[in-house]
């Protein structure tokens, strides 16, 4: 096998090209350079690397003048098939409505009000036995990290998991505007719960308690379901709060391109530092396929089919190479 080392380019290249299989085994059957299995996976968790690569990454694409969100949202990458793996705990997927074996994955999203394009620009991977840090804490220190960067954004997006009266006061700390949805048991008004209140269409001014003042819209959704979405905005109107909840969406198109298109759950390292390299090199080959998707007007699906085709084509012509 030579003294070839495996690179963060290659194993990149390989995870936007496979379509399958995303082992280090499969890397070594197709690689263009003779590499071995054990090499692969020796490499993979003897590298370090850390969220804030990801930012050096997509800073060139983050132009920080635009009008934005910063949405914030997590997602569980399942391990059901390997429990032994470090950093894989129970926790609750809202995609499979179930308690999972997984590793918990933060993101945040930076999301152009025009363009309506959203690239990646933090994460955190939840793992609170090895650091002890909730996702909540996760969350604040992403904000913060934020507003280091420089980012002013419109409002900040999340859901009711992040609606926590210390997540509500540092943004509040930043000077910016969040929208959030609540439990519908959330205190208000002194003592009223949310659902008991008669929220007209055009919202409802209450007390959140211990925050303050915000503003609430119930929406009812065709099946029944009601949410109550709250926000610090001045004068907010119904047509506003939706167009940012609604803009929310695309972190979970982000959660399902980089699952089904990148594997990022597919790799069965043992080790955290090999998962957490992984990650980050899944999320790397997901911005080099956003940036193909954007010159190129090709969707990520498009871009696995013209890998398959091309591989569907020369395997048709050596079978009709063959004697008959």
């Amino acid at each position: 096998m030579g003294g070839h080392k495996c690179t963060k380019d290659l194993y990149r290249a390989f995870l936007q090209a496979s379509s399958m299989r995303y082992s280090g085994l499969a890397l070594s059957e197709v690689s263009p350079l003779p590499l071995s299995h054990d090499s692969i996976s020796r490499w993979l968790k003897s590298r370090c690397f850390r969220p804030k690569e990801l930012w050096e990454l997509v800073a060139p694409c983050v132009d920080k003048a635009r009008p934005c969100l910063l949405i914030a949202d997590d997602t569980v990458l399942a391990k059901t098939r390997s429990k032994k793996i470090e950093g894989v705990h129970y926790q609750y997927s809202g995609n499979q409505h179930d308690v999972i074996a997984g590793i918990g994955l933060v993101n945040l999203l930076w999301y152009d009000l025009k363009t309506t394009e959203s690239v990646p620009v933090d994460y955190r991977i939840y793992d609170k036995d090895t650091d002890g840090k909730t996702k909540n804490t996760h969350f604040c220190e992403m904000l913060n990290l934020a507003k280091d960067r420089g980012m002013t954004p419109e409002a900040v997006v999340m859901d009711a998991w992040y609606s926590s009266l210390d997540n509500l006061k540092t943004l509040r700390s930043h000077g910016w505007v969040w929208v959030t949805t609540l439990r519908k048991n959330r205190i208000v008004n002194c003592s009223s719960r949310l659902e008991s209140l008669d929220i007209p269409e055009e919202g409802l001014l209450v007390h959140l308690r211990g925050y303050g003042w915000v503003t609430v819209f119930k929406f009812v959704a065709q099946h029944g379901r009601i949410d109550y979405v709250a926000s610090n905005m001045i004068e907010p109107t119904r047509d506003k709060v939706t167009a940012v909840i609604e803009a929310r969406w695309s972190v979970e198109v982000y959660h399902r391109e980089v699952k089904q298109t990148c594997g990022i759950e597919r790799c069965q390292a043992r080790t955290g530092r090999a998962q957490r390299n992984h990650i980050f090199l899944a999320i790397s080959a997901w911005f080099e396929q956003y940036k193909r998707r954007v010159s190129q007007k090709m969707s990520f699906y498009q871009q696995k089919w013209q890998v398959i085709k091309t591989a569907i084509s020369d395997y048709m012509r050596f079978l009709l190479s063959l004697p008959h």
